[in-house]
This record gives C-alpha cells, sequence and structure tokens, in this order.
C-alpha cells in the first residue's frame, strides 16, 4: 500500500470522491494545467533537494580530505643540561 495513502487512511472510494470534486470544482479544462504545474513544481522540489544533499556531501568529503592529520606536540617541560664537560689536561 502508498505510504502516503496510509497517512492519511484513505481508501478507494475517499479518493474517487476527491477527484471528482477536483474535477468540478476546476473542470475538465484545467486539469491538466493543473496537473502539468504540479509536475513541474514535484520535479523542481526533487532537483533542489538532490542539489542540496550533493552539496553537503561535496562539503563533507572535502573537509575529510584537506583538513591534514593532527600533530601531537609534546608539551613536557625539558629539564635543562646539568652535566659538566670534561676538561682536557
Amino acid at each position: 500500500m502508498n505510504p502516503m495513502l496510509a497517512l492519511f487512511s484513505l481508501g478507494g472510494g475517499e479518493i474517487v470522491l476527491i477527484l471528482a470534486l477536483v474535477l468540478i470544482l476546476f473542470g475538465a479544462k484545467k486539469l491538466p494545467e493543473l496537473a502539468k504545474g504540479l509536475g513541474q513544481g514535484i520535479k523542481e522540489f526533487k532537483k533542489a533537494t538532490r542539489e542540496v544533499t550533493d552539496e553537503v556531501q561535496r562539503a563533507t568529503e572535502e573537509n575529510s580530505y584537506t583538513s591534514p592529520p593532527r600533530q601531537v606536540t609534546d608539551t613536557t617541560p625539558q629539564k635543562p643540561d646539568t652535566t659538566v664537560p670534561e676538561q682536557k689536561a
């Protein structure tokens, strides 16, 4: 079953009634124009969604590849060399 129809709990009778009301309200001549406009709107929405998703993925991939690995530096203080150099006689 179509998840969208299940969301609204619409059966076959309800869908036919809705389609009949739309036909009465808009007329047979306007229905193809409405359907075409609705189809173009859905197409544009999908295209925009795909472009945003691609851009986010591209930005994520660039960040993971271009950031250099972190270098761990030793921050412990070093003791000075206190040995006495040997003297030559």
